[in-house]
């Protein structure tokens, strides 16, 4: 099973502060073991939300909204993608997670949608789609 797993937003990470470089040296080591256990799929660090935007959908309407938004503890300041067996293996390496940011903070773990997940609404034209999607994007 695909995992992604969320570091929720801090009020210092909103506010642009960098880690240390002892956090980053013990965030190395700890994707270096996702890595060789063929666990980690893709990880990353996420600029505050000043710096993104956001599109509100309304039917055909389409909003633009500059950050910064609202709601620390509701952002997400990096993320991971790990391929476990189960969300019982999800939340042991979670547990092994040095501390993402310098005070209280969260990861969020939330299984990804599988083909599989859809059932009978996955007809044979939307999952030959959905591979060739999948194979379009591994190739970049």
């Amino acid at each position: 099973m695909r995992v992604m797993v969320l570091v929720k937003a801090t009020t210092d990470s909103e506010q642009g502060v960098m880690p240390t470089s002892e956090l980053l040296e013990a965030m190395g080591r700890f994707n270096q073991a996702l890595i060789e256990a063929g666990v980690m799929l893709a990880g990353e660090g996420l600029h505050p939300s000043a710096k993104g935007k956001r599109v509100a959908f309304d039917g055909p309407n389409r909003t633009v909204i500059d950050g910064p938004f609202a709601a620390t503890r509701e952002l997400v300041a990096g993320f991971w993608l790990w391929q476990v067996k189960d969300m019982a293996e999800a939340v042991a390496w979670a547990k092994r997670c040095p501390n993402p940011m310098p005070g209280p903070s969260e990861l969020e773990i939330r299984p990804v949608f599988e083909a599989a997940d859809f059932g009978e609404l996955l007809t044979p034209e939307i999952a030959a789609l959905d591979a060739q999607n999948r194979d379009r994007t591994a190739a970049h």
